[in-house]
């Protein structure tokens, strides 16, 4: 079993999660595929690498990303930075012949997920885009019965991602709702897990049409470098613009015959993070709710007549990633077992040689649907999807 040291950039929400993960990760699959090493985070000045290298259990720390990226003995770079900084950090990792794990989106645009796509490609790298939501075991389930043929030919799929932390007026103007650091806001920051997943579970987008809204076009300005994430509040002082989506709503024609729509608000009072999905096929129909990510609600035409409806199945042992995670079925997992699986996928297809889905190509794919999906919104129509050769 060999170690594989880490450097991670970026020590906010997703630093966390992705910490934690590499704590955890042998902790479930043992034996591990390879024992992720905490060795060093990157912040933006040495006092906060030094405070996040203690919280989040790190050998060193530095303020310069670049250190990571020169470090030999570094063996997996962990981009988990707002997204303007992808594509530089992701390029010249690349270069350094790191394998990389990038947060989501990829990048800003199709552009420079393209750039990301072509510096890893032709190398012999592993390399991830952060879309753990597919990795929640129900979800597996769900693309299990599907390629199965559990629910014969899939016919329709409606997705949701729905939040409510920006909704208020006065939570503060983050990075999140600045297009030159976000490339866009619910559409790159929420909508492209529903996106994923679409692709994932059912197959390529063929063609988009879309609206793009913003509903808060002005909030207060921040304070400090942290995305709160609606947390706090701006007060009575100077507002700057927002310039990105609040809401995001597109119909979907899939290149297999399907078709589908995705809706995604930051805005929807009561609604925390509920991403939802519904398949239609000729022999079934598949249902899942994240905020009971413990059930996949399904339902067979093969059933007898007198007992046809939606059952819920309870995830466990049986059911894929059950061996490593939690003796009984409901027993409960969270968004950090979505990690935990995420990483162990990594890692394992670093140590066998392999290669990881969603790969730097499905987050260039994703990136060509979100462009788009933008532009169908500003010429109101229909707008075909570019398939990139992976």
């Amino acid at each position: 079993m060999q170690n594989l040291n880490v450097g991670l950039i970026g020590g906010g929400f997703m630093g966390k999660a992705h910490s934690l993960a590499y704590a955890a990760m042998p902790m479930f699959f043992w034996p591990a595929p390879a024992l992720p090493v905490r060795k060093v985070i990157a912040e933006a000045n040495p006092e906060l690498a030094s405070e996040a290298a203690r919280r989040f259990g790190f050998e060193n720390s530095t303020s310069d990303w670049r250190s990571i990226i020169d470090d030999p003995d570094i063996d997996v770079v962990d981009i988990a930075t707002p997204n303007h900084l992808h594509a530089e950090i992701a390029i010249a990792a690349a270069e350094a012949g790191k394998h990389i794990i990038c947060e989501k989106p990829l990048a800003r645009t199709g552009e420079e997920s393209k750039a990301m796509y072509d510096a890893v490609k032709d190398k012999n790298l592993v390399h991830m885009v952060a879309f753990n939501y597919r990795r929640t075991p129900a979800v597996a389930l769900a693309k299990k019965y599907i390629e199965e043929g559990a629910i014969g030919r899939i016919l329709s799929f409606r997705g949701t991602y729905l939040q409510d932390w920006s909704a208020d007026p006065n939570s503060p103007l983050s990075w999140r709702f600045q297009k030159s650091i976000a490339g866009s806001g619910a559409l790159g920051d929420i909508a492209t897990h529903v996106i994923d997943m679409a692709r994932y579970l059912v197959g390529e987008f063929s063609a988009v049409n879309a609206l793009l809204s913003t509903w808060i076009p002005e909030r207060p300005l921040q304070t400090g470098g942290a995305d709160a994430l609606g947390t706090v509040r701006g007060g009575e002082g100077p507002r700057g613009e927002v310039d990105v989506d609040d809401e995001v709503m597109t119909m979907i024609r899939f290149a297999n015959g399907a078709v589908g729509s995705v809706e995604a608000t930051r805005n929807a009072h009561g609604r925390n993070n509920y991403i939802t999905f519904e398949i239609h096929g000729t022999e079934g129909s598949i249902v899942f709710n994240y905020e009971r990510r413990d059930e996949l609600q399904v339902c067979f035409a093969s059933d007898q007549a007198d007992r046809r409806g939606f059952r819920t199945v309870y995830t466990g042992p049986a059911h894929p990633y059950g061996e490593g995670l939690w003796p009984i079925p409901a027993l409960g997992i969270g968004y950090g077992e979505t990690k935990i699986i995420e990483a162990y996928d990594f890692f394992k297809a670093i140590a066998e040689g392999g290669s990881v889905s969603p790969s730097f190509a499905d987050g260039y794919q994703v990136a060509l649907i979100d462009d788009a999906i933008v532009e169908s919104a500003a010429k109101e129509s229909w707008v075909e999807v570019p398939q990139i050769n992976a």
